[in-house]
């Protein structure tokens, strides 16, 4: 059974797309219903608790762990996030917590239902409390063909993850395996093991990406049940401070 979720940004929301995984874009005319007022089985993300209708803000426990750092240098909390350069064939890995440069990790060779699950898996074995996704776009910010592949694996990703207490957010990858190609250059990497390596440096990329613009790109991915926005929200809360 297939469970939609929702990208949603930090703005008043309006369904843009279609399918599972519809985007959300901000829109100065048309604001989120209450929840009595929505059709049943509606895509639409419901405001999580402590978020009031029409509000610009999700709950501070929705915000990526950069945004909530840029705002007070003095929060600890979170964890270390995962960076994620989904493909049709392989997936690149990185982990970083915005001190230092993040790291790579590994390349995947998975897709479907294992993937997920060992993405879950990988998070947990890193302490990572989110996983930023990079969402392909073109060199003017539109979506592609590979975006809605991207936005479909993130959709069911997004589900299990909740039920774990993790957050996922979409973050622009555009330019990311260029950039990937300069690093691994400059940091010594053979040409030999580039091509093996570059998936893993394209995530290295998306977190550097996420980290130096303090997460003000990255959309969280809600899932639309309240409960799994609950239960994110009181995760979020009682994650001890590092």
């Amino acid at each position: 059974m297939t469970t939609a979720a929702a990208a949603v940004e930090l703005a008043p929301l309006v369904r843009v797309g279609t399918g599972a995984a519809a985007a959300f874009s901000s829109t100065s005319q048309q604001i989120p219903l209450p929840r009595r007022q929505r059709a049943a089985g509606a895509i639409k993300a419901s405001p999580a608790p402590g978020r009031s209708e029409g509000a610009g803000e999700l709950p501070a426990p929705l915000l990526p762990n950069a945004r909530r750092r840029g705002r007070d240098p003095l929060w600890n909390g979170g964890g270390f996030s995962l960076g994620v350069d989904l493909g049709d064939a392989r997936t690149g890995l990185a982990v970083g917590r915005g001190i230092t440069l993040p790291r790579p990790l590994t390349v995947l060779k998975l897709r479907g239902q294992k993937l997920e699950l060992t993405l879950l898996d990988m998070a947990r074995q890193q302490e990572a409390d989110e996983l930023i996704i990079g969402l392909p776009v073109s060199a003017d910010g539109r979506e592609t063909p590979q975006s809605n592949k991207v936005r479909s694996v993130v959709g069911r990703l997004a589900v299990q993850a909740a039920e774990r207490g993790l957050r996922v957010y979409l973050q622009d990858e555009h330019g990311t395996s260029i950039d990937a190609l300069d690093y691994m250059i400059s940091r010594g990497v053979k040409m030999s093991a580039r091509d093996v390596k570059s998936d893993a440096y394209a995530a290295v990329m998306i977190l550097e990406r996420y980290f130096r613009s303090s997460g003000q790109g990255a959309k969280i991915v809600l899932p639309r049940q309240l409960e799994l926005q609950d239960k994110l929200i009181a995760q979020s809360r009682r994650d001890p401070e590092i």
